[in-house]
């Protein structure tokens, strides 16, 4: 199984899917790709603009891209995908057409059967959890079920954020994390700073960035691991 599960696609200051492009060129090889891409998480933009922004990253970097709702068998154009880009979004819309589409099994079956190459990024890497409840979206939509692809077996919180806006008075993200932890006493959550991703790939997990991730688990202070270290267990 291989994944590339990136926190966010843009940096301030930064054109659309800059900062991660080489890392998505590494990932995929030097042989073109043509992955399927699965825009679904996309609400205030249409489809083919949506593609149309992938496109042109993955294209600079010597790849391509097809979205998915160009076919009439959404489960046949995963079946026969080489590849599988998930982009960020709304991660509840993302969800209800994946599950309106019974698309969980098919691309369960080409990521962990087949070891297509999965690359996600914000809702796209929440897509992958065991379910979906980490994310920071609204719940616009009914998501037809919070279980998501199970493809690793932890949550990630993408877009972590130590600290509120100043001047806002709300919950903290860790605030909601430790909301999640009281719920679900066994599930490790992992908060992905922005400009930072996982890659999953021979069985290990390792971080990507110049940002710490910051490790939540019920019954355990919370702590900061940095590329050097172990995730492994992350996986187990």
């Amino acid at each position: 199984m291989r994944l590339l599960l990136i926190s966010n696609s843009t940096n301030p200051g930064e054109e659309y899917l800059d900062y991660p492009k080489k890392n998505i060129k590494e990932f995929l090889g030097e042989k073109p790709v043509k992955a399927l891409f699965i825009p679904y998480a996309g609400v205030t933009v249409s489809f083919d603009d949506y593609e149309a922004k992938v496109k042109a990253r993955f294209n600079q970097v010597g790849h391509d891209v097809t979205s998915i709702h160009h076919f009439e068998n959404p489960v046949k154009a995963v079946e026969e995908a080489e590849a599988i880009v998930v982009g960020g979004g709304n991660t509840w819309n993302l969800l209800h057409l994946i599950h309106k589409y019974n698309l969980i099994e098919p691309i369960r079956n080409k990521i962990i059967n087949e070891k297509v190459p999965y690359i996600g990024w914000s809702a796209g890497s929440n897509l992958t959890c065991p379910t979906i409840q980490t994310t920071n979206d609204m719940p616009i939509i009914d998501p037809l079920g919070f279980d998501s692809l199970n493809l690793i077996p932890f949550q990630i919180n993408p877009h972590y954020l130590d600290k509120n806006p100043a001047g806002h008075g709300g919950e903290t993200r860790e605030d909601r994390i430790n909301e999640f932890m009281v719920v679900n006493p066994d599930m490790y959550i992992a908060g992905l700073r922005e400009a930072t991703m996982f890659l999953v790939e021979n069985g290990n997990i390792s971080l990507i960035g110049d940002r710490n991730c910051r490790i939540f688990k019920n019954g355990i202070d919370a702590y900061e691991l940095g590329v050097n270290d172990d995730f492994n267990f992350l996986l187990k």
